[in-house]
């Protein structure tokens, strides 16, 4: 993982769809055949080949099982959870307010869930982030939508494809406001710093403020692919006479759009930075 491609395709394995529906029962025996594989006592009739499947399974792990407190992460709350109904066409303002209001609510519970457990914030910063994150984001685009409404020189198609493309400022300027409220702690405190064995050697403010630019820079390309290329993908499908002939099916397939894009963003976005940074 020390370059962008070998991240990259790491995260691939973390978002894989399919982690969200490994059984308790398949988690334990795989944790419990990796505990065997590094102390070298491998069951019966457990070959090389077998054992190497199963250690790939530890990518498996890392997408279900908390690092720090190695706890199941619950099901809709893994970095393979995704909401898609901020990209449905022809929203209202209830609509907006309410995917807007589900994304971040959904947000804040992966970063709550994914989150560093080695330094504990209190219960308070997580709601003030979370409110913090839920106002921006539906401010912005319900603002953003009135002003497209009220713009009358754009045609209606030009207008219809302006809304489209509302949720990319107001979900980027909410997920920054996601990260600054509820990681504040840490440019208070500061966060672990080890040296070149692992062991911990202090905290440090200035290596808290460089996690939190990149983790903010992240989250701003991570909406791009998302919220930029399902409406344009879209704007060409729906003019397709099989989408013109059956309206029913531009749904299922905004959604296929949607789990495409964001299959690419979310790897793309945090491959961007090494999980370990040195300064």
């Amino acid at each position: 993982q020390t370059s962008f491609y070998g991240r990259f395709r790491h995260f691939l394995d973390i978002i894989d769809p399919r982690t969200l529906f490994v059984t308790e029962s398949r988690l334990k025996e795989a944790v419990q055949l990796l505990e065997d594989y590094k102390h070298g006592t491998l069951p019966p009739g457990v070959t090389n080949k077998e054992c190497l499947h199963w250690v790939c399974l530890l990518i498996v792990l890392q997408a279900i099982i908390h690092p720090d407190t190695n706890e199941t992460i619950f099901m809709p709350f893994r970095m393979s959870g995704m909401v898609v109904g901020l990209l449905l066409p022809n929203q209202t303002l209830a609509s907006t307010v309410f995917w807007q209001w589900l994304n971040q609510s959904h947000n804040a519970c992966v970063n709550y869930a994914n989150r560093n457990a080695t330094k504990p914030s209190p219960t308070s910063k997580f709601i003030q982030g979370y409110l913090g994150a839920v106002i921006s984001a539906v401010s912005i685009a319900v603002g953003l939508n009135v002003l497209v409404q009220r713009a009358n020189k754009f045609t209606p198609a030009t207008r219809l494809l302006i809304q489209r493309f509302v949720p990319f400022p107001a979900v980027a300027s909410a997920n920054i406001c996601n990260v600054v409220l509820m990681r504040h702690t840490e440019l208070e405190e500061g966060i672990d710093v080890l040296d070149n064995n692992g062991n911990i050697v202090g905290s440090s403010r200035i290596a808290a403020k460089h996690a939190l630019l990149e983790t903010a820079l992240t989250r701003v390309v991570l909406p791009m692919p998302i919220l930029v290329l399902p409406p344009i993908i879209m704007s060409i499908l729906e003019k397709t006479s099989l989408l013109r002939s059956r309206p029913r099916m531009i749904l299922p397939v905004q959604s296929l759009v949607c789990l495409a894009a964001f299959g690419l963003a979310l790897p793309l976005a945090i491959s961007l930075f090494p999980q370990m940074s040195e300064v």
